[in-house]
């Protein structure tokens, strides 16, 4: 697992109307990729695409099947195990957005 990389979970969440969802990791690849640690911060993924700068619309390129966006306002800390369906990642320079999106949400200039 590694920053970028876009993930469905199989079993139904209760923050999600308890449906299964997909998100978007947005935790450093150093935290992703070790086994030592059971969680990462991702972004929920919703298929309503609202337009606010904190949003990264994502599609087709990143392996998902509708224009979605991950929402950068509602970040979450996720166990890993939970992210069980690769289904894409970002390109290199969508990286950029990302991070935009993130700084916003964040309050980070």
């Amino acid at each position: 697992m590694i920053r970028g990389e876009i993930y469905r979970t199989r079993e139904k969440l209760p923050e999600r109307g308890n449906k299964p969802g997909y998100y978007l990791v947005v935790s450093r690849s150093f935290i992703a990729s070790n086994d030592d640690i059971s969680t990462v911060v991702c972004a929920p993924i919703y298929s309503e695409v609202l337009g606010i700068s904190t949003e990264l619309t994502l599609g087709a390129t990143e392996g998902l099947r509708h224009t979605s966006a991950a929402r950068c306002d509602f970040l979450m800390l996720m166990f890993k195990v939970k992210l069980t369906s690769f289904v894409g990642a970002l390109d290199a320079e969508r990286f950029e957005d990302l991070d935009a999106a993130l700084r916003i949400a964040l309050g980070i200039r």
